[in-house]
């Protein structure tokens, strides 16, 4: 009797079905790492990304901080000495020969004003005379100060002082500080029954009215007494440093 093709084909050898199931769960589970890995990956590209981009602006923010910072602190002349957020002129100004006898306080304030500066304070130039050269006695270092290493005897051999723009008075009353004056033509308040004033003339630079001069002083700076607002003296001018274009030369200084 021939036997069963049945149950030879059953007895042949394991059942196929729990391998097919096997295998088809560890295709799944390979197919769900590679898309776990698929969906990862771009988002560690993308803080990857974003963490360059980020590295990138703050260097370029630091770069430009640097390079305003580079053009706001400088002095608007050039030769000038540097003294943290203000700058002073190294050295006086040169009166031309047209000018010379008439640079006053009226004469330095306005030079200096149109120069973009200011007419320093005694503190400032006293403050500034370890660094600055100010004019001073005959028996100061010249290294230092603005004295004269080799003195014309034709020019005078003479102590020398600097103007600052602080003010004081050796007088009190109307003429302490000088008068506009009336000028001539003047009327009264007519409604107020007002008599017309009289004529007075004007008195625009009192000597009364005097402003303070320093000296070197050995890089000590000192106080060197009071002159009229009248009077000529050397003078130099204080600028702020920031973006005022490109410095300009110093040639009207001596």
């Amino acid at each position: 009797m021939s036997p069963n093709p049945t149950a030879s084909t059953q007895s042949s050898g394991p059942d196929p079905w729990p391998r097919l199931f096997s295998s088809a769960a560890l295709l799944v589970s390979v197919v769900a790492l590679v898309f776990a890995m698929g969906g990862l990956a771009p988002a560690e590209r993308g803080h990857s990304a974003g963490h360059r981009a980020k590295q990138a602006a703050a260097k370029k923010a630091k770069n430009l901080s640097k390079r305003f910072a580079r053009v706001t602190a400088r002095c608007p002349v050039s030769n000038s000495v540097d003294l943290g957020t203000w700058c002073l002129e190294s050295t006086t100004f040169r009166v031309p020969p047209a000018d010379a006898g008439k640079n006053d306080y009226l004469y330095a304030t306005q030079k200096c004003v149109k120069e973009g500066g200011w007419l320093p304070s005694a503190a400032q130039l006293i403050g500034a005379a370890p660094k600055a050269a100010l004019k001073s006695t005959i028996d100061d270092d010249p290294g230092t100060s603005g004295t004269s290493e080799f003195p014309e005897p034709q020019n005078g051999i003479k102590d020398e002082r600097e103007m600052t723009g602080d003010l004081f008075t050796t007088a009190a009353g109307s003429r302490a500080a000088g008068s506009e004056g009336v000028s001539a033509g003047s009327k009264g308040v007519g409604n107020l029954g007002e008599p017309n004033p009289i004529p007075v003339p004007p008195e625009p630079l009192p000597e009364t009215l005097n402003y303070i001069t320093v000296y070197d002083n050995h890089n000590a700076g000192g106080f060197a007494g009071g002159a009229p607002v009248g009077k000529a003296e050397n003078f130099r001018c204080a600028y702020a440093k920031g973006s005022q274009g490109k410095p300009r030369n110093t040639s009207s200084r001596s």
